[in-house]
């Protein structure tokens, strides 16, 4: 069995430190755990690796956040990876900072990364989890909150819980996603 655990964010180290970008430090902590090493490839950076005996593909797209449907799409397709192996890592405003939310399905909910993938696969039945970055700014904000870099307190909890999001997605892989969201949504 294979599966792809796709961390969304922007490349370029302008972005590295941003909230919209704790889907490529889930996906390195991910990578880090398995032992696989990045290398750069078609549509980004990828680690290849085994966990419990399955084959995992961790992908970091260089397509920017908005873009990233190409990038899944074609590792889908050259891996034969079915749609429900598949699990996007991404940033949500609705979420207070920190929060861990998986589910099987479901809309966008304004998120433009999960918009291009929805719009790309045709489809919004796939895996995704989203990681809490709250939505402390003011009316018009919304682009500099999301690209602007995590506060003190922020930071200093970050460890923690992107610990916890890469155990997140190896259960997804190991367990499946209605024991993992059983066992890790709101953690």
């Amino acid at each position: 069995m294979k599966y792809l655990l796709v961390g969304i964010g922007n490349k370029g180290e302008e972005y590295a430190e941003t909230r919209h970008n704790i889907g490529f430090k889930v996906a390195e902590k991910i990578a880090e755990k398995i032992e696989a090493p990045f290398r750069s490839s078609n549509f980004g950076l990828l680690a290849e690796g085994k966990y419990k005996g399955r084959k995992v593909f961790v992908l970091k797209p260089d397509t920017y956040v908005n873009l990233s449907g190409n990038a899944v799409k074609f590792w889908m397709q050259k891996e034969n990876i079915p749609l429900e192996n598949i699990l996007i890592i991404t940033d949500d405003l609705a979420l207070p900072f920190g929060s861990l939310r998986m589910k099987m399905k479901g809309s966008p909910a304004g998120h433009n990364g999960l918009k291009n993938i929805e719009a790309v696969l045709n489809t919004n039945q796939y895996a995704r989890l989203r990681f809490g970055i709250s939505a402390e700014f003011k009316d018009g904000q919304q682009i500099d909150y999301v690209l602007g870099k995590w506060n003190e307190e922020e930071y200093s909890k970050l460890p923690e819980r992107i610990e916890k999001f890469s155990q997140a997605a190896l259960s997804f892989v190991f367990a499946g996603v209605q024991n993992t969201m059983s066992a890790f949504n709101g953690k």
